[in-house]
Protein backbone atom coordinates (compact mmCIF):
# COMPACT_ATOMS: atom_id res chain seq x y z
CA UNK A 1 0.00 0.00 0.00
CA UNK A 2 1.33 3.55 -0.92
CA UNK A 3 0.29 5.24 2.59
CA UNK A 4 1.30 8.71 0.70
CA UNK A 5 -1.50 8.79 -1.11
CA UNK A 6 -3.80 8.23 1.67
CA UNK A 7 -5.99 10.92 3.51
CA UNK A 8 -5.32 11.92 6.75
CA UNK A 9 -8.06 10.41 8.32
CA UNK A 10 -7.28 7.30 6.15
CA UNK A 11 -3.50 7.48 7.58
CA UNK A 12 -4.89 7.59 11.46
CA UNK A 13 -7.06 4.30 10.69
CA UNK A 14 -4.36 2.96 8.98
CA UNK A 15 -1.99 3.68 12.09
CA UNK A 16 -4.78 2.78 14.69
CA UNK A 17 -5.20 -0.96 13.09
CA UNK A 18 -1.47 -1.55 14.35
CA UNK A 19 -0.21 0.23 11.64
CA UNK A 20 3.19 -1.39 10.37
CA UNK A 21 6.05 0.73 10.42
CA UNK A 22 5.52 1.97 6.65
CA UNK A 23 2.20 3.49 7.86
CA UNK A 24 3.72 5.35 10.71
CA UNK A 25 6.85 6.80 8.58
CA UNK A 26 4.37 8.76 6.57
CA UNK A 27 2.59 9.65 9.95
CA UNK A 28 5.58 10.85 10.89
CA UNK A 29 6.48 12.62 7.50
CA UNK A 30 3.61 14.45 7.02
CA UNK A 31 2.73 15.32 10.74
CA UNK A 32 5.61 15.52 12.55
CA UNK A 33 7.12 19.05 11.80
CA UNK A 34 3.95 20.48 13.10
CA UNK A 35 4.36 18.35 16.20
CA UNK A 36 7.80 19.79 16.80
CA UNK A 37 6.66 23.22 16.74
CA UNK A 38 3.98 22.39 18.73
CA UNK A 39 6.36 21.44 21.11
CA UNK A 40 8.84 23.68 20.63
CA UNK A 41 6.73 26.98 20.98
CA UNK A 42 5.62 25.83 24.80
CA UNK A 43 9.58 25.07 25.36
CA UNK A 44 10.37 28.21 24.10
CA UNK A 45 7.42 30.29 26.57
CA UNK A 46 8.91 28.52 29.69
CA UNK A 47 12.73 28.86 28.48
CA UNK A 48 15.79 28.02 26.56
CA UNK A 49 15.14 25.28 24.60
CA UNK A 50 16.18 21.78 25.85
CA UNK A 51 16.96 19.36 22.75
CA UNK A 52 16.47 15.85 25.56
CA UNK A 53 13.17 17.56 26.69
CA UNK A 54 12.18 18.62 23.22
CA UNK A 55 12.36 14.52 22.34
CA UNK A 56 10.82 13.78 25.70
CA UNK A 57 7.61 15.88 24.75
CA UNK A 58 7.87 14.58 21.77
CA UNK A 59 7.67 11.29 22.51
CA UNK A 60 5.29 11.77 24.97
CA UNK A 61 3.18 13.16 22.23
CA UNK A 62 3.17 9.78 20.25
CA UNK A 63 2.50 8.25 23.12
CA UNK A 64 -0.65 10.09 23.98
CA UNK A 65 -1.42 9.60 20.49
CA UNK A 66 -1.18 5.78 20.44
CA UNK A 67 -2.64 5.60 23.78
CA UNK A 68 -6.35 3.24 24.41
CA UNK A 69 -5.63 1.70 21.04
CA UNK A 70 -5.02 4.86 19.40
CA UNK A 71 -8.48 6.41 20.60
CA UNK A 72 -7.45 9.80 19.53
CA UNK A 73 -6.46 9.17 15.95
CA UNK A 74 -9.99 6.77 15.96
CA UNK A 75 -12.28 9.15 17.14
CA UNK A 76 -10.74 11.77 14.70
CA UNK A 77 -13.52 13.92 12.65
CA UNK A 78 -11.93 16.17 9.94
CA UNK A 79 -13.64 19.43 9.39
CA UNK A 80 -11.70 20.37 6.47
CA UNK A 81 -8.73 19.79 4.65
CA UNK A 82 -6.14 21.13 7.06
CA UNK A 83 -8.22 19.78 10.67
CA UNK A 84 -5.61 17.28 10.78
CA UNK A 85 -2.88 19.62 11.15
CA UNK A 86 -4.81 21.87 13.55
CA UNK A 87 -5.36 18.58 15.52
CA UNK A 88 -1.83 17.52 15.97
CA UNK A 89 -0.32 20.56 16.82
CA UNK A 90 -3.46 20.89 19.61
CA UNK A 91 -2.44 17.05 20.97
CA UNK A 92 1.34 18.39 20.83
CA UNK A 93 1.03 22.02 22.73
CA UNK A 94 -1.35 20.07 25.34
CA UNK A 95 1.38 17.37 26.06
CA UNK A 96 3.40 19.79 26.91
CA UNK A 97 1.47 22.41 28.82
CA UNK A 98 0.73 19.43 30.76
CA UNK A 99 4.31 18.51 31.19
CA UNK A 100 5.16 22.41 32.98
CA UNK A 101 1.77 22.34 34.95
CA UNK A 102 2.81 19.16 36.14
CA UNK A 103 6.14 20.78 36.75
CA UNK A 104 5.60 23.41 38.92
CA UNK A 105 2.75 21.82 40.87
CA UNK A 106 5.03 19.58 41.97
CA UNK A 107 7.56 22.19 43.01
CA UNK A 108 4.46 23.70 44.76
CA UNK A 109 3.32 20.62 46.50
CA UNK A 110 6.07 18.12 46.73
CA UNK A 111 3.93 15.53 48.27
CA UNK A 112 1.73 15.42 45.21
CA UNK A 113 1.64 12.10 43.49
CA UNK A 114 2.17 11.52 39.74
CA UNK A 115 -0.66 10.88 37.33
CA UNK A 116 -2.10 7.41 37.34
CA UNK A 117 -1.08 5.49 34.28
CA UNK A 118 -4.84 3.40 34.06
CA UNK A 119 -7.04 3.82 31.44
CA UNK A 120 -9.59 6.54 31.69
CA UNK A 121 -13.10 5.31 32.56
CA UNK A 122 -15.13 4.44 30.01
CA UNK A 123 -12.74 4.02 27.23
CA UNK A 124 -12.11 0.13 27.52
CA UNK A 125 -14.24 -2.78 27.84
CA UNK A 126 -14.47 -4.11 31.16
CA UNK A 127 -12.31 -7.30 30.38
CA UNK A 128 -9.89 -6.72 27.91
CA UNK A 129 -8.70 -9.98 25.58
CA UNK A 130 -5.38 -10.05 27.89
CA UNK A 131 -7.57 -11.55 30.13
CA UNK A 132 -7.16 -8.43 32.59
CA UNK A 133 -9.88 -6.61 33.51
CA UNK A 134 -9.70 -2.64 34.32
CA UNK A 135 -9.03 -2.96 37.79
CA UNK A 136 -6.39 -5.84 37.65
CA UNK A 137 -5.14 -4.20 34.86
CA UNK A 138 -5.06 -0.95 36.35
CA UNK A 139 -3.01 -2.13 39.23
CA UNK A 140 -0.66 -4.06 37.20
CA UNK A 141 0.49 -0.88 35.04
CA UNK A 142 0.96 1.21 38.08
CA UNK A 143 3.40 -1.72 39.87
CA UNK A 144 4.69 -2.20 36.41
CA UNK A 145 5.76 1.41 35.88
CA UNK A 146 6.80 1.59 39.51
CA UNK A 147 9.65 -1.33 38.86
CA UNK A 148 10.49 0.40 35.65
CA UNK A 149 11.73 4.03 37.70
CA UNK A 150 13.59 1.50 39.40
CA UNK A 151 15.46 -0.08 36.85
CA UNK A 152 16.37 2.48 34.33
CA UNK A 153 18.57 5.46 34.90
CA UNK A 154 16.66 8.53 34.84
CA UNK A 155 18.37 9.99 32.20
CA UNK A 156 17.10 7.27 30.41
CA UNK A 157 13.40 6.92 31.88
CA UNK A 158 11.36 8.82 29.45
CA UNK A 159 12.93 7.13 26.32
CA UNK A 160 12.40 3.53 28.48
CA UNK A 161 8.86 4.04 28.98
CA UNK A 162 7.59 5.31 26.00
CA UNK A 163 9.28 2.32 24.25
CA UNK A 164 7.81 -0.23 26.77
CA UNK A 165 4.70 1.50 26.53
CA UNK A 166 3.80 1.93 23.24
CA UNK A 167 5.05 -1.71 22.81
CA UNK A 168 2.43 -3.61 25.44
CA UNK A 169 0.01 -0.76 25.88
CA UNK A 170 -0.56 0.44 22.20
CA UNK A 171 0.59 -2.79 20.19
CA UNK A 172 3.29 -1.14 18.05
CA UNK A 173 5.95 -3.07 16.30
CA UNK A 174 9.62 -2.43 17.28
CA UNK A 175 9.84 -1.12 14.06
CA UNK A 176 7.36 1.31 13.94
CA UNK A 177 8.96 2.39 17.58
CA UNK A 178 12.34 2.53 16.35
CA UNK A 179 11.11 4.78 13.25
CA UNK A 180 9.46 7.33 15.74
CA UNK A 181 11.75 10.79 16.03
CA UNK A 182 13.67 11.16 19.19
CA UNK A 183 13.88 7.04 19.56
CA UNK A 184 17.59 6.53 18.31
CA UNK A 185 17.32 3.34 18.30
CA UNK A 186 17.28 0.51 16.00
CA UNK A 187 14.68 -1.98 15.41
CA UNK A 188 17.29 -4.17 17.23
CA UNK A 189 17.70 -1.77 19.37
CA UNK A 190 14.09 -1.74 20.75
CA UNK A 191 14.03 -4.93 20.34
CA UNK A 192 16.55 -5.57 22.61
CA UNK A 193 15.68 -2.69 24.86
CA UNK A 194 12.53 -4.22 25.31
CA UNK A 195 14.29 -7.99 25.87
CA UNK A 196 15.74 -6.47 28.94
CA UNK A 197 13.16 -4.45 31.04
CA UNK A 198 10.78 -7.51 30.34
CA UNK A 199 13.02 -9.65 31.93
CA UNK A 200 14.04 -7.16 34.86
CA UNK A 201 10.32 -6.79 35.39
CA UNK A 202 9.03 -10.00 35.56
CA UNK A 203 12.10 -10.61 38.22
CA UNK A 204 10.60 -8.10 40.29
CA UNK A 205 7.05 -8.74 40.54
CA UNK A 206 7.93 -12.17 40.95
CA UNK A 207 9.72 -11.26 44.20
CA UNK A 208 8.07 -12.03 47.58
CA UNK A 209 8.04 -8.40 48.74
CA UNK A 210 5.52 -7.46 45.32
CA UNK A 211 2.50 -5.36 46.06
CA UNK A 212 0.15 -7.75 44.03
CA UNK A 213 0.66 -11.45 44.42
CA UNK A 214 -0.68 -12.22 40.91
CA UNK A 215 1.68 -9.33 39.61
CA UNK A 216 4.19 -11.90 37.63
CA UNK A 217 1.27 -14.20 36.48
CA UNK A 218 -1.02 -10.89 35.26
CA UNK A 219 2.40 -9.84 33.43
CA UNK A 220 2.86 -12.97 31.79
CA UNK A 221 -0.99 -12.61 30.29
CA UNK A 222 -0.01 -9.56 29.31
CA UNK A 223 2.91 -10.77 27.37
CA UNK A 224 1.73 -13.87 25.63
CA UNK A 225 -1.45 -11.66 24.39
CA UNK A 226 1.16 -9.08 22.97
CA UNK A 227 3.37 -11.94 21.48
CA UNK A 228 0.34 -13.51 20.11
CA UNK A 229 -0.60 -10.31 18.50
CA UNK A 230 2.80 -10.19 16.72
Amino acid sequence: MNYSDLSPPELFAACARGGDADSWQEFIRRFNPVIARGVLRVVMQHGAPDKALIDDLLQETYLKLCANDCRLLRNFVPHDPQSAFGFMKVVATSVARDFFKSRYAEKRAPEATALSLAPESGTEPRCREDGLDLAERAVLIDQIDKRLKTLVPIRELAKARTVFWLYYRSGLTASAIASMPGSELTTKGVESLLFRLTRSIREGLADPGTLEPNGEKGFARLIRYREGAK
